[in-house]
């Protein structure tokens, strides 16, 4: 049996990983400035991760959601103080777009609706409705193509409004910042709006923070920085530093019902372990603070490299947007400099999203190599 071949793949091949760096087979040391697409939250191999991993391994991995696991209910309250997002309950999943999946169904029983309002560029995953609100249609298949979704144009109020008034939305889903599509945001006076106008069509907003969650933008959540409260928070890729775990944060004012909604792996033992562990170290290390402080220290060094056209995103969420497509500097940073980092469907865009201990230092080899590329 062969693989299905539907990952163009660069020609490294890692064995070994370490805080923010890896090595492949040959035992060249590569700077890992893309985490796996922003998985990697607290550095590869975290010895306080390693430690928690194994020793839950050694009481019990895995057992079925019909039995208590109080590791679930540990979770869940750290998540909240993390976050400050208290006024909301857990459900556990095994990935951001089973996470999508189950908010949109969560939004759907609450109104009896069934129409979604998505964005241009927007990706919130491959599962079918999740793939149906995602704005590419090469990866949209015709099974899930018949589901009612409305894209729109970010940032546009009067269109938001249109759609809203026809009373037939269920809800609304949006990234905090875009990951996929190239680091476009909502603005401020935008995701206030749409606050607003979702409460008064009881419409339920929801925030996919699968990627720009978890720290990832300087604040827990990147709604945050819109002094803002979505009914629906989905949230994935960092939460357990490369063990598969996703969450639906979902307000208290839905109600739940025994079988609405339901999963097999979702909450394990070994997963609870793996992000309770990544909770830990985000606030034992503060890593917030360094995230904020790299960030800056990143602005000032970028500023003034050549071809760079705009600075993206937030934290160490960022893209650097280039007056060239970058997928020739991309394979030179990867295959002559060793450094890992991401594209996104704006081919112009160089995506950035270390781990969150990453250091300035880190960060000076990256802007160095790129002077000597550019």
């Amino acid at each position: 049996m062969k693989l299905f071949d539907v990952y163009p793949l660069y020609n490294v091949t890692p064995v070994k990983a370490e805080g923010s760096f890896v090595w492949d087979d040959k035992n060249e040391k590569y700077l890992d400035l893309y985490g796996g697409h922003g998985v990697i939250s607290i550095g590869h191999k975290h010895p306080h991760y390693v430690k928690s991993i194994t020793e839950q391994l050694d009481k019990i991995g895995f057992y079925s959601n019909a039995i208590q696991n109080p590791l679930q209910s540990q979770l869940a309250e750290m998540l909240g103080k993390a976050s400050g997002c208290e006024d909301y309950n857990l459900f556990l999943v095994s990935s951001g777009a089973e996470a999508n999946e189950n908010a949109l169904k969560v939004a759907s029983f609450y109104n009896n609706r069934s129409r979604v309002i998505a964005f241009e560029t927007g990706f919130h995953g491959r599962t079918s409705a999740a793939v149906s609100v995602t704005d590419n249609k090469n990866i949209i298949a015709p099974i899930n193509a018949h589901n009612p979704v409305t894209i729109l144009p970010l940032n546009d109020v009067e269109a938001l409004e249109t759609e809203l008034k026809k009373g037939d939305v269920s809800s609304v889903i949006i990234e905090g910042i875009q990951g996929v599509g190239g680091l476009d945001e909502g603005t401020l006076s935008f995701f206030q709006v749409l606050r607003e106008k979702t409460k008064e069509y009881n419409v339920l907003l929801i925030l996919d923070e699968i990627q720009s969650g978890y720290g990832r933008t300087g604040k827990f959540f990147a709604f945050q920085h819109h002094n803002i409260q979505p009914d629906i928070i989905t949230t994935a890729k960092g939460m357990g530093n490369g063990f598969p775990i996703g969450g639906v944060l979902i307000g208290e004012h839905i109600e739940a019902k025994y079988g609405m909604l339901g999963t097999t792996f979702g909450g394990s033992h070994l997963a609870c372990a793996a992000a309770i562990s990544v909770l830990e170290v985000i606030e034992q290390e503060n890593l917030l603070d360094n995230v904020n402080d790299v960030y800056q220290h990143f602005l000032k060094e970028v500023s003034n490299l050549p071809g760079v056209k705009q600075i993206k995103g937030k934290g160490l969420m960022l893209g650097l947007e280039f007056d060239f497509e970058v997928g020739d500097l991309r394979k030179k940073l990867i295959y002559d400099e060793k450094i890992f980092t991401g594209g996104a469907m704006n081919k112009c865009l160089l995506r950035i999203l270390p781990p969150l201990n990453v250091t300035k230092q880190d960060i000076d080899v990256f802007v160095n190599a790129l002077k000597k590329l550019l």
